[in-house]
């Protein structure tokens, strides 16, 4: 559990509650939204709240977008939080469309109107049977959620799924890229749990 964590600052309203719970378990992290910064750290976490469109307009504008891709593709860990998995993904349907950073293929769709939307609380997870020990513990835990859109379940890598609507991807793990549509920091010990994890993989 060395190094210095990158947490990407893009404006996102929940950024100061992901940094206190990575401080909670051990730590030292950085907020910024300096690409130099996210280069040289041990490890990136990208939060997430608000839009996916927002979010990647604003990632590619402080120039910081370029460098968690080359963070995923350099082998770094680097972990995705809610729209901060979206983000991962070729496109999303929200807003009349976004383009994303394109490192996973697919679509980021919304959650079907037979259900309140937006999903907010907690759901239970399951494993799918690639799932790795990073994310492999939270096979049966409820987490806390709060989104209407979401990747689908067959998206590359999944890890975990969850049902609101429809089954769709609640966690994935490709190489040393994780994301999770939940949010660790709202999801009390187990949340925690998978930090701590994170910052010893």
């Amino acid at each position: 559990m060395t190094g210095l964590v990158a947490l990407v600052d893009y404006g996102a309203g929940n950024l100061r509650s992901v940094e206190n719970a990575l401080r909670e378990v051990g730590a030292e992290v950085a907020v910024t939204r300096d690409p130099a910064v996210v280069r040289s750290a041990a490890r990136v976490v990208v939060p997430g709240q608000g839009s996916m469109p927002e979010c990647a307009e604003a990632m590619r504008k402080s120039g910081v977008a370029d460098a968690v891709v080359e963070a995923i593709r350099g082998g770094k860990p680097v972990l995705g939080i809610c729209v901060g998995l979206q983000i991962l993904f070729e496109r999303g349907v929200e807003a009349g469309g976004a383009r994303g950073l394109g490192v996973l293929p697919g679509t980021i769709e919304r959650l079907p109107d037979t259900v309140k939307l937006p999903h907010i609380g907690w759901s239970r997870v399951r494993a799918t049977p690639s799932c790795p020990p990073l994310l492999r513990p939270l096979d049966g835990q409820y987490l806390y959620f709060a989104h209407s859109y979401a990747a689908p379940a067959d998206a590359q890598g999944a890890a975990l799924l969850c049902d609101h609507g429809r089954p769709y991807c609640a966690g994935l793990s490709v190489g040393n890229l994780t994301g999770v549509q939940f949010h660790p920091e709202k999801s009390q010990a187990v949340g925690l749990a998978l930090l701590s994890r994170f910052l010893a993989s």
